[in-house]
């Protein structure tokens, strides 16, 4: 098997407050940026992640969820939204220890990621020296 590549490409948050959050960019672009490497090179393991506590309902994020899992995307982070200054936007709310649990859980057993990394600590990096580890165990990937 040979040498799997990453790409990863965080949507941030949901299409309601895209423009918010992201104002550069658009949501339709990093879907498309999403499926077309996966297009390109289907063992390519895809990354994204979201933040939570913008203003999106929870309804939202499983929607968000659902989209990126049709673009073929692996691994997922959901973490909680910091505002780092008073500069940026505002927390609207804090998500409960058992919304991330659920998060995890619908990832997981509903849109069939291979990894999902749900709670209110979690950022992009988070543990991905075990996501490769433990999928490359699974034959997800090869080391080098």
């Amino acid at each position: 098997m040979r040498s799997r590549k990453f790409l990863n490409h965080n949507v941030e948050t949901v299409p309601r407050l895209f423009r918010k959050v992201q104002p550069q960019d658009h949501y339709e672009w990093a879907m498309a940026t999403l499926t077309n490497a996966k297009q390109m090179d289907p063992l390519v393991l895809t990354k994204s992640g979201i933040m939570v506590g913008l203003g999106e309902t929870f309804d939202e994020v499983v929607e968000v969820m659902r989209d990126l899992a049709k673009c073929g995307v692996d691994i997922l982070t959901v973490g909680q939204y910091l505002s780092p200054s008073k500069q940026h936007l505002p927390v609207e709310r804090y998500y409960t220890p058992e919304e991330f649990d659920r998060i995890k859980e619908i990832g997981l057993n509903e849109l069939g990621f291979k990894w999902v990394e749900s709670g209110p600590l979690v950022r992009s990096s988070y543990r991905a020296d075990q996501q490769v580890r433990e999928l490359s165990k699974l034959n997800y990937i090869t080391l080098r």
